[in-house]
């Protein structure tokens, strides 16, 4: 019997366990920086930056979905799924697609107009799985993300010119 429940506080080591799983089958385990701590505190704090749903199969945890707002200057506001995972021993069973039908309710309650969302190139399972949904391919897009060390040099590179020409307008005027 399958259940999909919103996630509380008390499902933050569970989630944190569901995110490694995942990484761990997308083969880059090495890459997941949050912790408990973090989750509990990002998704279920005093500014929530995330959804998630946790699917149970026989009161045993299955799988999860996490989301969030996104908004499109084309498209308007919609939610971003940035994990849906189902535990190997409990695939085939239809869980993948219930948690997205209840994620894809979330969006017509919260009056989203569409969710986004990446799938690995070789995962084909989930891309049949998304085809079958009707979803579109953004083959022509790719995703970039700019994190760590290059985030920070770049977020210093602008605070230095203001630095400089601050020090530069102190030293006109005195």
């Amino acid at each position: 019997m399958l259940t999909i429940r919103p996630a509380t506080i008390a499902d933050a080591a569970l989630i944190r366990k569901l995110i490694w799983e995942l990484a761990e089958f997308e083969k880059e385990p090495d890459q997941v920086l949050t912790t408990e701590a973090d989750i509990a505190r990002d998704g279920f704090g005093a500014n929530p930056q995330f959804q998630a749903l946790i699917a149970e199969w026989q009161e045993q945890p299955a799988g999860f979905a996490l989301f969030f707002s996104y908004y499109s200057t084309w498209r308007g506001a919609g939610l971003y799924l940035e994990d849906l995972f189902v535990r190997p021993e409990f695939r085939a069973r239809g869980i993948g697609k219930a948690l997205f039908v209840r994620v894809a309710q979330a969006a017509q309650e919260e009056n989203r107009s569409f969710i986004k969302w990446s799938v690995l190139d070789w995962n084909e399972p989930a891309i049949e799985m998304y085809e079958a949904l009707g979803g579109d391919f953004l083959d022509d897009w790719r995703s970039v993300l700019l994190s760590g060390d290059n985030l920070r040099k770049l977020a210093e590179h602008d605070s230095a010119k203001r630095s400089a020409a601050k020090k530069s307008s102190a030293e006109k005027n005195s």
